[in-house]
């Protein structure tokens, strides 16, 4: 195989044949091809110590199921290998922010704020959309033979066991389990896996291009940040925003995602703008009724004790807060300073 044009000038290793990949990643051929799975060996066995993932199913909005596959310690390993020596060794498209280092929830607004109309798109069930055939397609495109792109695509990509689904305790509606044992029973990429997100953002690349194009012509600015879309602008794009999603919503269909038609909203400034956890008008603020509820959250933990607060059993609890604070005093100081204060008040158990 031969890397196209693009790819020429990557500095990735050089992996040959499936031997030279084992070596690479440490690994003798047998365990290679135990953890790459190509037969789906794992889908089809029900005893948990020879999966490769820990499982956690949690609801969405409007009924529908996210699922968490973390990678166990062996095969994150190989994963966090093959992303910092091949994957992050691919420049992202311009207008990517989630995931990319130097990029952030804060240069994907960016671009939006105080904009006459903001549009924001969702795509539906966005990991699993990627097929493993996909993936493997990719390391081909990349210069490895059809052998090792196989190899790296199995690794890097998951079909759920099904036993998965026996002990779900969710109060979800029987066709949102049967629709969701149906798109994680193929090989995906696993919401949870190092790989995940720069291959997703790999594969995107196209997709990307044709947005920008188009936001370009209607004069607008367009982000994506992993499944979050935002497209933004003038007077000439706030007249055609309505005929304009239902272009993106085309493209989007044609480059083999859905739209999650539910959270699509067109936001002009008589009403909140906001994209991601931030409110956007006329300039970067959070939410008003987020920060009530983290403020209403310290204090409470000031009063009543931090346990009495942590209702979803978080380990590390006294963490999740301190990085909300965080969050808020890196978008608007003056409000994190209070924050810290009531924070810095709370009794921790040692």
């Amino acid at each position: 195989m031969q890397p196209t044009t693009a790819a020429k000038s990557w500095d990735i290793p050089a992996i040959e044949s499936p031997g030279d990949l084992a070596k690479w990643l440490g690994l003798d051929p047998g365990d290679l091809r135990w953890f790459a799975d190509l037969k789906g060996l794992g889908h089809k066995s029900d005893r948990r110590r020879l999966h490769h993932y820990h499982y956690r199913i949690l609801a969405k909005r409007f009924g529908s199921i996210r699922l968490i596959e973390a990678p166990k310690p062996r095969l994150k390993d190989l994963q966090r290998r093959i992303l910092m020596w091949i994957l992050e060794k691919i420049p992202p498209h311009p207008a990517v922010h989630g995931f990319v280092k130097g990029r952030s929830i804060l240069t994907f607004i960016a671009p939006h704020v105080g904009q006459r109309v903001v549009l924001r798109m969702d795509l539906r069930d966005f990991f699993p959309s990627f097929a493993r055939a996909r993936i493997q397609a990719l390391f081909r495109t990349l210069g490895y033979p059809e052998s090792v792109a196989d190899l790296l695509g199995g690794i890097c990509t998951n079909a759920t066991p099904r036993d998965v689904w026996n002990e779900i305790a969710l109060d979800v509606r029987p066709a949102c389990i049967s629709e969701a044992r149906r798109l994680y029973s193929r090989p995906h990429l696993p919401q949870g896996a190092a790989t995940s997100p720069a291959l997703a953002n790999t594969c995107c690349y196209r997709l990307d291009c044709r947005l920008n194009a188009l936001a370009k012509s209607a004069g607008a600015a367009y982000t994506r940040y992993a499944d979050d879309l935002a497209f933004s602008g003038g007077e000439e794009f706030e007249r055609g925003a309505e005929r304009f999603g239902l272009h993106v919503a085309d493209i989007l269909r044609e480059e083999g995602f859905s739209v999650h038609h539910r959270k699509t909203r067109i936001m002009r400034q008589g009403v909140r703008q906001h994209l991601a956890v931030l409110v956007t008008n006329q300039r970067m603020n959070v939410v008003r009724s987020d920060f009530d509820r983290l403020k209403a959250v310290l204090t409470n933990c000031v009063r009543l004790g931090p346990e009495s607060q942590n209702r979803d059993g978080r380990p590390r609890f006294r963490s999740h807060l301190k990085g909300r604070v965080s969050f808020v005093e890196m978008i608007n100081p003056n409000k994190g300073k209070r924050l810290r204060a009531i924070f810095e008040k709370i009794r921790w158990r040692e």
